[in-house]
């Protein structure tokens, strides 16, 4: 059995704000997946305003309670009255860093026998933080023993 790694950049479908389950996706885009018996996919998303994360894939209101919680947890200065030095980029702006630092930029998933070997109800999460829809890109390496 040989031991292979390779390395993709995925454009995720472009997102306004909140969390979107994207793990479909994810593996349509990486069929190579089937192809590792034991393994690991890393994602790394390439930007400081929004997230991954692994978690609910079932319940949709799930991820617009995150959204909110998160809202709540890190406010937006709409208002203008001077919360955050940073705001080159809107009032959204040193909002969407801090969540992206609260969440992460990356998830590691183990490949068992061709399939992502998440828990019954987990999905991947790309979660966007920035009030206008974005182009992202995640870097997706595969690493792992061949079938």
């Amino acid at each position: 059995m040989s031991t292979t790694w390779t390395q993709q950049l995925i454009t995720l479908p472009s997102h306004g704000r909140g969390s979107h389950l994207v793990t479909d996706f994810i593996v349509s885009s990486l069929p190579q997946i089937r192809d590792i018996k034991c393994g690991l996919l890393h994602l790394f998303v390439q930007h400081t305003s929004c997230a991954l994360s692994l978690n609910e894939n079932w319940d949709d209101d799930v991820r617009v309670d995150m959204s909110d919680a998160l809202d709540r947890i890190v406010v937006e200065d709409k208002a203008g009255k001077g919360i955050y030095r940073h705001d080159a980029e809107g009032s959204d702006d040193m909002p969407a860093h801090i969540k992206s630092s609260l969440i992460g930029a990356s998830v590691s998933i183990p490949i068992s026998n061709g399939s992502l070997a998440t828990g019954t109800w987990q999905g991947i999460w790309f979660l966007e933080f920035r009030n206008m829809k974005q182009r992202r890109k995640v870097l997706a390496t595969i690493q792992g023993e061949k079938m």
